[in-house]
């Protein structure tokens, strides 16, 4: 039973330390990530289309407020048909910076309760679910998938936020019995600010799966979103808004996912980092982040179904969001 080590890992004892050296069973039958096919050119304006009603750049998300990219220039969002849908801020080092210094200062965020913590995230289900229909039409013109399927998204994304807020106060600790005369409590406490590279398939729904579980767990978030599929992530800081998430809890900042990610793997700031992306560049970041033995999580580098709860919710990410401290307690006759 050993307590917590600047890594992370290697425990002696207890479920907490035989988990660091097993893997899920259905890892067996996955499939390596892989980069997704290029989308097309962007097309032209049509001849006579006119411009559009608001030509809108969707800003970064860093400390509670709408923020423009520190290098000033934008990327386009491009539909499955070539169609420019919108722009989207390009960050770089500076906007990790600025974005782990506000994760840094909402350090309250790690000491409240979990009943508060529970209430947040059933708001923030509460809100999503009011937009479904407008969250479902983003992303039917981001990715081109058909009425049900976006729908359906939606629909699993509302109920995993559900689920988390549900074990925000019940994802306790253990009392394990070492050979002394005593007991070790096992806590179980936030990690503090983590990283999370988000993956292009599903922009909603792998966005929801990764933040609410490092949520639940007391931790802050540096997100980077799908570099493909970006507006459902900053659509998604309007709900933060409404539903009395505090300032710096969850930043956004979109770009391109591969530079970002190892801004985070190098910061010494961030804790722990969450990649999934593309198995090539899984070794790239757990190098660069043996510096300050910041705790990776890369999924193997393995394709997982997003809409599968046995994949893609549960104990796994909530066990991968926290660290477990050992408190001695001997005791007597």
């Amino acid at each position: 039973f050993g307590g917590v080590r600047s890594s992370g890992f290697g425990r002696e004892g207890g479920r907490e330390g035989m988990v660091e050296y097993l893997r899920p069973a259905f890892e067996a039958a996955l499939k390596p990530r892989e980069a997704l096919p290029a989308l097309p050119e962007a097309k032209p304006p049509a001849p006579g289309s006119g411009l559009p009603a608001v030509d809108r750049t969707a800003k970064m998300y860093i400390g509670g407020k709408q923020t423009r990219p520190d290098s000033g220039y934008s990327q386009p969002v491009i539909a499955p048909d070539g169609t420019v849908l919108a722009e989207v801020g390009t960050g770089n080092r500076k906007d990790i910076r600025n974005a782990v210094e506000a994760a840094v200062k909402a350090e309250s965020w790690s000491r409240t309760t979990g009943h508060l913590k529970a209430q947040i995230l059933y708001y923030v289900a509460e809100n999503l679910a009011a937009r479904a229909g407008e969250f479902a039409a983003r992303l039917r013109a981001m990715t081109g998938a058909g009425a049900r399927a976006a729908a359906a998204e939606v629909e699993a994304s509302v109920s995993r936020l559900f689920t988390y807020a549900a074990y925000a106060d019940k994802f306790d600790g253990q009392v394990h019995s070492p050979p002394m005369r005593g007991v070790a409590l096992a806590m179980n406490e936030p990690i503090g600010v983590m990283g999370l590279v988000c993956p292009d398939e599903a922009p909603l729904l792998a966005l929801v799966s990764l933040v609410a579980p490092a949520m639940a767990a007391g931790n802050r978030v540096v997100v980077v979103p799908s570099e493909r599929h970006p507006l459902s992530a900053t659509d998604f800081t309007q709900v933060l808004d409404t539903s009395d998430v505090p300032g710096g809890v969850v930043n956004i900042v979109t770009g391109t996912r591969e530079p970002l990610a190892r801004t985070l793997a190098e910061h010494d700031g961030v804790d722990a980092l969450w990649y999934w992306g593309p198995k090539a560049g899984c070794a790239g970041l757990e190098a660069a982040s043996a510096g300050n033995l910041k705790r990776m999580w890369t999924g193997q580098g393995l394709q997982r179904d997003w809409r599968d709860t046995a994949q893609a919710e549960g104990r796994e990410f909530l066990r991968a969001a926290t660290q477990v401290k050992n408190i001695w307690v001997p005791y007597g006759e």
